[in-house]
């Protein structure tokens, strides 16, 4: 088991009397809110949850590895992983590939993507006949600020401080920075799904210039989401204008974010869904936090991100169940245990994407309290977005995951209908 410290610092870009106004206006807020915000959640767990009524069986394919396993044999399992959730027949000869991981800051796997598992996927696609193998994304706002007519912070930086860059050459792929083709570099697209969204989410042109997209989030802890895992790694995607409503419209946080990946682009595109779950960020997030590496890791992978999700999340609890209270217990080792401080955090990213005075009228953003993967509100709206809970088919690796573990996963992920 590892641990990675976590500091508390005042968020950038608030003056001490912005701060406090800031604060002050939190309060206020679910003060005024605090019946409307307490219905939220409970509202998104009346959600009545069905099986899809395709019967065919998603299938979540799981590959062991052991604590302190060499990046070879992380890469091999994930490539075998990656071979036993789909057969890449979709796959012709030099097809361009972009490759979306996790970059939301330059720290170090699991608060980011796995470099190892980013290098194993890229050499897998080149040896199956791709020809452009491109990974792109764009970086949280705490460390890339863009609009229209200003850009500060880089998400390339970033990706080479916590090593994918490194990775991404080694491979022989190309890096792609979403926020680098500039503010006209976005196409606009409306969610299949998109009861939630005002405005259609603004996506980076490159997908329009791919042939398939490969997601490789991580399995994580998030100070606002409860989790970051696959349907959460959709904001990467999203110009800033579309983070705003996001985060400013946070009465319907969860429905957005299940939704955004349902634009036509990412049905038509996106073949699979893999971690790399070795390490676990299971406290704050999605930036810092207590990071647990159990005996045996995970190679979770996928062609369906909701059943990817399912068992990522039901990893993501059973390795916090691990962590003793001490390390988890309180607002400053976990503050998502806080509605303020939810709600003050969210407020501080509204400012960041919008000014103070669009902080001050955000909506109110509820807790997420996760003891059980059903409990989360993200997949509750993802089941109705996609047409019901797939049926989940685990194909388990050479016999890497002991049974007690994989059954373990299976009863969590499953529904009492």
């Amino acid at each position: 088991m590892q641990t990675e410290a976590c500091e508390d610092r005042r968020a950038p870009g608030l003056t001490r009397r912005e701060f406090t106004t800031l604060a002050a206006g939190t309060v206020a807020s679910l003060a005024l809110t605090r019946q409307s915000s307490a219905q939220a959640a409970p509202g998104a767990l009346d959600i009545p949850l069905r099986y899809a009524e395709d019967k065919r069986p998603a299938t979540v394919a799981l590959a062991g590895i052991t604590r302190g396993s060499s990046d070879d044999l992380i890469e091999a399992a994930v490539q075998r992983a990656a071979l036993a959730a789909t057969d890449f027949t979709w796959l012709s000869r030099g097809d361009r590939v972009l490759l979306k991981p996790v970059c939301n800051s330059g720290n170090d796997y699991p608060a980011t993507t796995d470099p190892a598992a980013l290098r194993a996927m890229i050499r897998l696609l080149k040896e199956k006949g791709a020809g452009r193998v491109v990974v792109g994304d764009m970086s949280g706002v705490q460390f890339v600020r863009f609009s229209e007519d200003r850009l500060t912070g880089s998400t390339r930086e970033l990706m080479r401080r916590n090593g994918m860059v490194r990775a991404i050459e080694a491979a022989g792929g190309a890096l792609v920075a979403f926020e680098e083709a500039g503010w006209d570099g976005f196409y606009d697209e409306r969610p299949r799904a998109s009861a939630s969204w005002r405005d259609p989410i603004l996506l980076p042109k490159i997908l329009n210039e791919i042939d398939h997209v490969i997601l490789m989030p991580r399995c994580a802890r998030h100070l606002l989401a409860g989790s970051t895992l696959g349907l959460k790694a959709a904001v990467g995607w999203w110009r800033h204008d579309s983070r705003l409503e996001y985060h400013h419209d946070a009465g319907t946080f969860s429905q957005k974010t299940a939704e955004s990946n349902t634009v036509p682009t990412l049905l038509a595109k996106q073949r699979l869904v893999l971690t790399s779950a070795t390490k676990v960020l299971t406290t704050f997030g999605p930036d810092a936090g207590h990071v647990v590496a159990p005996e045996t890791g995970l190679i979770i992978a996928s062609p369906s991100v909701l059943a990817h999700d399912m068992v990522s999340l039901a990893w993501l609890l059973q390795t916090r169940a691990t962590v003793p209270a001490e390390l988890k217990d309180g607002v400053r080792k976990d503050p998502n245990q806080s509605g303020l401080y939810v709600n003050f955090a969210n407020r501080v990213v509204t400012n960041w994407l919008g000014g103070f005075g669009a902080a001050l009228t955000a909506e109110a953003l509820a807790r997420y309290d996760l003891d059980r993967v059903w409990d989360d509100r993200v997949l509750r709206h993802g089941a109705t977005a996609f047409g019901g809970v797939p049926h989940v088919e685990f194909v388990v690796i050479d016999r890497s995951v002991p049974e007690p573990l994989r059954a373990g996963l299976a009863a969590d992920v499953a529904l009492s209908v």
